[in-house]
């Protein structure tokens, strides 16, 4: 297939770039529009017992699906005439909204549950609203009402927060940042590829590739919303992988065409023999890759699976792209494709003299390499030790769930947020919701024994039940809205002091799961303490799995690339390893709050999707550039005398042949994920950081020193695999030895 790419492609290069540009042009045409059918969230579990809880909410007492948070201050106070007048019109036109199920707020709330909804300095109002329309829908129908109603007015300051609207501007935020990226990424991409390319025309070619790749991954997306929720964060994947993933491709071409140029093929014949096996590189990274994050979507939660369909999607059309756009476009260019060599130009300018060619032998790389296998013992305990201590802090991590802290201080729904934890005597959002679907057979009195132990527990303020309120035990006042009971179910609402996210809140949850349930029957807890800890057991409980099968899938692909059953198991533990630092590094900088959280509000967690979303994507590519090194390693050991000698002067030449790849890929890389530290979504920085410093990591400290100090070790067992096993890759496995065996003629131009 590759071979007769290569011949189309030097055949009718004009015809193949004008189709793809035709396919690029609608793929842009349909999915450029994507981000305004994305969601912001995707981070529950619908499965769990929190879901299904509020689900009972929403069907049986209408609450909605998300709740909006309108906050009115005036400077004579939330109960003076100017307040008071903007508060109820705000109101009035709530619950005149079809998308609204039910308003409470500081002016219409019965007068025992009134306090509860002003500040502690009395000039601030509240109103709660529940909107409708399920998870994606609940966005747009709050970002509408506020877009009506949220405005100053006669001196009253108004200001909308709560889940929804956390969410709205969480995808408006995203908006600015994936521009902002871009502005960052391509621009300083551009000159690295030049100076790493060589060459105005053959930099270009990469970026053509990565365009490819994300103008058709956005129209994939924008196609799955058709059917599923999709989350607006893959975008930003999209955009940085589709770039990375282009570069890494085109230049492993570009390279190795260089390379069969420089040992005496004609270009035709280079451009066949680079197919037949950077190409197949290529497909088999690719594949590598896209099944490692293909994995996401064993988690239910849509976030991560729409990385899996992102991540599957742009690895796809970046690897088309690479063994069709690119082979084409070198055959277009010909000898052009070496034109406007900036290096060169500077250079005459300096009056320095064209460098000469060196034999591999004398090369950094090779040079470097050799040094390491002199030395691979206190090499590789060094390397490993400072690994594992650095990733020390990952010991310590605590999972979290996003909230309004995600966003910046500037931002509204923030700062109504901020005003609620700081300014109210009761923060809405550490409250626990007990929902008892099933109330037919109890009887009031049995309710209100529940809601009397429930406001035992310790650092329950009270307890809202359809019979009243309590407090440690004691009725105080009559029913209030955060209560209800409609005859076939019932709920109850417990406020708290403990804060969210602390060991005291989970020891709070787990003593209010022990109370017995009235009459035995059985209840359901939501809210946020409750929806973070499921969220959490949803990603644990699949983590296994997860990662069993990402061990499986690159244990088989590394196999029949290399057919050992050692090198395979030696890439599984330097990938895990080359990430350590990485996720150490998450937890001592994001969620212990040092180095000023890089700019963003520690909360003393991590939100639970990032590290494992860091894990699938990092992993991915890091086999990316083990594939790139092995494939060329056994290139080298197959043309040897396959002795211990042979073992290491093949991975010195496959290092020195690859090594300044990989060094350029994975600067490149970085620079495409770097750029997501820009980005004003606290996890979306740090998930920027996270894989920059895995990306570095890997290629510097792994690749290039723990990769040559392990195989020096291992000699000639590098290669050994159990006879069965041998005589199965002689039959399936790929080969990786050079050209094809091919004796039609290349054609000529």
């Amino acid at each position: 297939m590759l071979t007769r790419i290569a011949r189309s492609a030097i055949a009718a290069p004009k015809r193949i770039l004008g189709v793809a540009a035709l396919v690029a042009a609608a793929a842009a045409l349909f999915g450029i529009p994507v981000s305004q059918t994305l969601s912001a969230g995707g981070f529950q579990d619908p499965t769990s017992e929190s879901a299904r809880a509020t689900q009972t909410l929403v069907d049986e007492f209408d609450q909605g699906d998300m709740d909006l948070m309108i906050t009115v201050t005036a400077e004579d106070g939330a109960q003076g005439p100017a307040a008071t007048a903007v508060g109820t019109a705000i109101v009035a036109e709530l619950e005149a909204d079809p998308n609204v199920a039910g308003v409470t707020s500081a002016w219409t709330a019965p007068r025992g549950a009134a306090p509860a909804l002003l500040s502690k300095d009395r000039k601030t109002g509240l109103v709660i609203a529940g909107i409708t329309g399920g998870e994606s829908g609940a966005q747009k129908h709050a970002k509408a009402l506020a877009d009506r109603l949220v405005h100053d007015r006669d001196g009253v300051t108004v200001r909308a927060g709560g889940e929804a609207m956390t969410y709205v501007e969480i995808n408006r935020q995203t908006e600015k940042d994936l521009l902002t990226m871009e502005l960052i990424a391509i621009p300083l991409s551009f000159v690295v590829l030049v100076w790493v390319f060589g060459g105005l025309l053959a930099a270009a070619l990469p970026v053509a590739v990565g365009a490819f790749a994300i103008v058709g991954t956005m129209a994939v997306l924008r196609l799955l919303t058709m059917f599923t929720d999709v989350s607006i964060f893959a975008l930003n994947l999209s955009v940085a992988m589709g770039l990375a993933l282009a570069i890494d491709y085109t230049l492993l071409i570009v390279s190795r065409f260089r390379d069969e140029l420089a040992d005496g093929a004609d270009r035709d014949r280079a451009l066949v023999t680079t197919m037949a096996t950077a190409g197949r590189t290529v497909l088999f990274s690719a594949l590598t890759v896209a099944l490692s994050m293909a994995t996401m979507v064993l988690f239910p939660m849509y976030f991560l699976k729409s990385f899996a369909y992102a991540g599957i999607a742009v690895v796809g059309f970046a690897a088309t792209a690479a063994i069709v756009v690119a082979p084409a476009a070198i055959a277009l260019l010909g000898d052009r494709l070496d034109a406007y060599d900036v290096r060169r130009l500077l250079r005459r300018a300096l009056g320095r003299p064209e460098p000469a060619p060196k034999p591999v032998e004398q090369t950094f790389w090779y040079r470097s390499t050799k040094y390491v296998q002199r030395r691979s013992v206190p090499i590789g305990v060094a390397i490993v030790a400072l690994l594992l201590v650095l990733g020390a802090p990952f010991l310590g991590i605590k999972w979290g769930f996003p909230d309004d802290r995600v966003l910046p201080e500037s931002s509204p729904a923030r700062q109504v947020g901020d005003e609620l934890r700081t300014g109210f005597a009761v923060d809405s959002a550490t409250d626990v919701t007990v929902v008892i679907p099933d109330a037919t057979a109890l009887t009031p009195a049995d309710i209100e024994r529940y809601a009397a132990e429930l406001s035992r527990v310790g650092d329950v303020l009270s307890v809202a039940a359809p019979g009243g309120t309590y407090v440690t035990g004691a009725r105080v006042g009559p029913p209030s809205a955060a209560s209800g009971l409609n005859g076939g179910s019932a709920y109850l609402t417990v406020a708290t002091n403990a804060e969210l996210f602390s060991d005291a809140s989970e020891r709070q949850l787990d003593a209010l799961h022990a109370v017995a349930t009235p009459a035995g029957q059985p209840v359901q807890f939501t809210g946020t303490a409750q929806i973070n800890r499921d969220s959490s057991e949803a990603i644990t409980s699949r983590l296994p799995l997860v990662l069993g099968v990402i061990a499986a899938i690159s244990f088989v692909l590394l196999f029949l690339l290399t057919g050992s059953v050692v090198l395979p198991l030696k890439a599984l533990v330097l990938n895990i390893l080359s990430l350590t630092a990485a996720f150490g590094a998450l937890v001592w900088i994001f969620q212990e709050g040092h180095l000023g959280a890089l700019g963003t509000t520690p909360t003393g967690t991590l939100v639970a999707n990032m590290p494992v979303l860091l894990f699938c994507i990092a992993f991915g590519l890091s086999m990316d550039y083990e594939v790139f090194l092995m494939s060329r390693i056994r290139e080298f050991w197959l043309k040897s005398g396959r002795t211990r000698a042979d073992n290491d002067r093949s991975v010195a030449l496959g290092l020195a042949r690859t090594g300044r790849v990989v060094t350029a890929a994975a600067l490149l890389m970085t620079i495409s994920f770097a750029a997501l530290i820009a980005a004003q979504v606290s996890f979306m920085r740090m998930f920027g950081v996270g894989f920059t410093l895995a990306v570095l990591a890997d290629a510097t400290l792994v690749r290039m020193l723990l990769v040559p100090a392990f195989m020096h070790l291992m000699g000639r067992w590098n290669w050994w695999a159990p006879r069965p096993l041998a005589r199965l890759h002689d039959r399936i496995g790929v080969n990786e030895s050079g050209a094809p065996k091919d004796p039609e003629p290349v054609p000529s131009r």
